[in-house]
């Protein structure tokens, strides 16, 4: 079918088009970029590095005597990630510049099938995320099921003990990169544009690079357990990591790719943040959800490269005979854990960071209240940031650190409580005297402040060195993880979706359907989790599959809990599609009738956000006496009220962002 484009410009005002017929209109619809095309571009390009890696290293006297080609392996999921990029049409702008030609821009679309392309519109990115995001929690949670029914009994196995901890180790490093992306990636990227009052991403080809750079990450992960598996748990740690079989190799190479996405979102999120604020957004008005994805893109620029390093120095040793990790020719296995953890204590507040954004954007709304110590929380959720590059060795307390290093990191991951305590408090002084409307996103931010207190109390604990001793190596480590990440990130996630999907989509959720999904999460993810604690005390280790027999009733417990759990997370499913597609009921633009910058558009956001470059003069969170009038068409309301500036602001000049003595027009909030 062959198409007729009319290049369109995302900084263009509604009604302008540009008159150059786009390159790419003479083409038939299948052979312009697309996931099919990545998808042959993957198997293409794996197979073409598989077999220059059997050319090279053939001779090897190492792959002689086991069988096992690491080169082959490496060189075929990287040439594979190549070529599902190039499939996708990532590399086109690249390669255009490279051969001195001008670049064709990407075309505006309208239809569904701009979900499977390269895209500059960062709604589109946004919910490529959203589907990527859930694609990770599905597989996870499917493994997760696997390890729950073989704990049902300590003696009977569903799996012999290599299999399950393959398992192990393909559900925590599949639960851990969909939750360092589970909010920057869909509501970071659909959000912030809308939140900041501009009309793209600061680097539009950038952030779909990024997207499609974390699903090439899954892919080669998820490999993973074909070519043998890893026994190393999602930490990688070695000297594991140099005796284990191919699908090491998809450990490293996958937490390399899907880290290279996530240096890249971070430094296009901050970009934009920084020089793509609407007139007169300074600082002390920026929305908190915003600030809470700027400190999270310090932490993914800043950490995330140290990981990428410390996967490139183990493939090294995988496949070139280095010795970064390997003891016995002059390295360390201490390397590998100090360059991991230095990423990955930083990696829990990359996860923990924007759901208390989402918590503290959302919680004004239901209860008319403004946000309590709204400085407090930005100097708070900075304040992690830089604390948590400075905790890493807590977990190296049993791994044979130096003694006199303990007292001091016990002290600093003391001192990181509090500036999480002062976020904690922040929602708490919102909630004080409030009189709370118990919506659906309301109800799943209170859950996670009632499974975060659990969870950071426990980390209290756990960053004495006594207790931290006795059970680091147990399930109640495990239990403490839960809680602060799926207890944490998961239930602000879907608070998140449940607020501000009627904007995505312009349907309205079904109430009942989305309260019923809360109340069997909550109550499930507490009797999943709440006994491991227990179990762990009692002392069940992580990672084995037999277990004292006085402890089969509590991991049954657990185990059909868990169950239960993943079948919640169906109710979500079922309440999309029958909201948005069986019995979709409009929303209004403004359905909670919120003050913030991203409701004062159209439902569902037109692809080029606001009309009019919005001028800024107030921040979105005084509600109460200074409350805007409670009409869903509150945009409007506020223009008749003289507080919204009508005249057009020049799309181009967004180097005004975070100054109000440029445009001495009405603001609007």
């Amino acid at each position: 079918m062959a198409i007729d484009v009319t290049e369109q410009s995302p900084d263009l005002v509604p009604g302008e088009t540009a008159t150059r017929q786009h390159p790419l209109s003479t083409r038939t619809e299948w052979l312009r970029p697309n996931i099919l095309w990545a998808i042959a571009g993957g198997v293409v390009g794996y197979l073409i590095g598989h077999w220059l890696g059997n050319v090279i290293a053939s001779g090897y006297t190492n792959v002689q005597s086991s069988g096992q080609n690491d080169v082959a392996n490496v060189l075929g999921l990287s040439f594979g990630v190549v070529g599902w990029m190039g499939g996708i049409g990532a590399l086109n702008y690249p390669l255009a510049k490279m051969l001195g030609r001008e670049p064709a821009p990407m075309v505006p679309e309208q239809s569904w099938v701009r979900y499977f392309r390269m895209t500059e519109d960062h709604k589109v990115v946004g919910i490529q995320y959203t589907v990527g995001v859930l694609l990770f929690l599905f597989t996870g949670g499917l493994l997760a099921m696997a390890i729950r029914t073989e704990l049902l009994s300590p003696t009977s196995h569903v799996f012999g003990p290599g299999t399950y901890i393959n398992i192990v180790g393909e559900h925590g490093t599949m639960m851990m990169m969909m939750a360092s992306s589970a909010v920057v990636g869909p509501l970071g990227n659909y959000l912030v544009p809308l939140m900041i009052g501009s009309r793209r991403m600061a680097f539009p080809r950038v952030e779909a690079f990024s997207f499609w750079l974390f699903m090439a990450g899954y892919a080669v992960i998820l490999t993973a357990l074909p070519l043998g598996g890893f026994p190393t748990g999602w930490t990688g740690y070695a000297p594991l990591q140099t005796q284990a079989s191919g699908g090491m190799d998809s450990y490293l190479v996958g937490f390399a790719v899907i880290g290279i996405g996530m240096i890249l979102a971070g430094f296009n999120l901050a970009a934009t943040i920084i020089h793509y604020r609407a007139p007169g957004m300074t600082w002390n008005r920026v929305p908190i959800f915003v600030w809470s994805i700027l400190a999270t893109c310090a932490l993914l620029t800043l950490a995330t490269p140290t990981l990428v390093v410390a996967g490139l120095f183990g493939v090294l040793d995988r496949t070139a005979q280095t010795a970064f990790f390997v003891n016995e020719h002059g390295g360390s296995s201490f390397l590998w854990e100090n360059l991991f953890w230095f990423f990955g204590h930083p990696e829990v507040y990359i996860m923990a960071l924007p759901g208390f954004g989402i918590v503290m954007e959302i919680m004004p709304v239901f209860t008319r209240k403004p946000l309590f110590a709204y400085r407090t929380a930005a100097a708070g959720m900075l304040g992690v940031a830089l604390l948590s590059f400075f905790v890493w060795q807590h977990h190296l307390f049993q791994s044979g650190i130096n003694p006199d290093m303990r007292p001091l990191f016990m002290l600093t991951t003391e001192l990181i409580s509090i500036p999480t305590g002062f976020l904690y408090l922040v929602t708490l002084g919102t909630l004080w005297k409030a009189k709370i409307r118990f919506d659906p996103p309301m109800l799943f931010c209170l859950g996670m402040l009632f499974n975060f207190l659990i969870g950071g109390i426990t980390g209290v604990f756990l960053s004495d060195v006594p207790v931290d001793v006795t059970v680091h190596g147990s399930f109640f480590v495990l239990a403490h993880f839960h809680y602060t990440i799926m207890g944490g990130l998961i239930f602000a996630l879907f608070g998140g979706l449940y607020y501000w999907l009627p904007k995505i989509t312009g349907k309205t959720m079904n109430r009942k359907l989305s309260q019923w999904h809360f109340w069997t999460f909550f109550i499930f993810f507490n009797l999943t989790f709440f006994p491991l604690f227990l179990v762990g005390l009692l002392g069940q280790p992580r990672r084995v599959f037999e277990y004292a027999q006085n402890l089969q009733p509590l991991n049954d417990i657990s185990s059909v809990s868990a169950f239960f759990l993943g079948a919640s997370f169906f109710l979500f499913i079922i309440n999309f599609i029958w909201s948005v597609y069986i019995n979709p009921r409009k929303a209004p633009d403004n359905p909670w009738h919120s003050r913030g910058l991203e409701w004062q558009t159209a439902t569902p956001v037109p692809w080029y956000n606001f009309e009019r470059i919005p001028v800024v003069l107030d921040d979105p969170y005084h509600y109460g006496e200074r409350d805007a009038p409670a009409v869903a068409d509150l945009g409007h309301e506020l223009i008749a009220a003289g507080r919204v500036s009508s005249n057009p602001v020049d799309p181009d000049d967004l180097s005004v962002g975070g100054r109000d003595d440029l445009d001495p027009r009405p603001p609007i909030l």
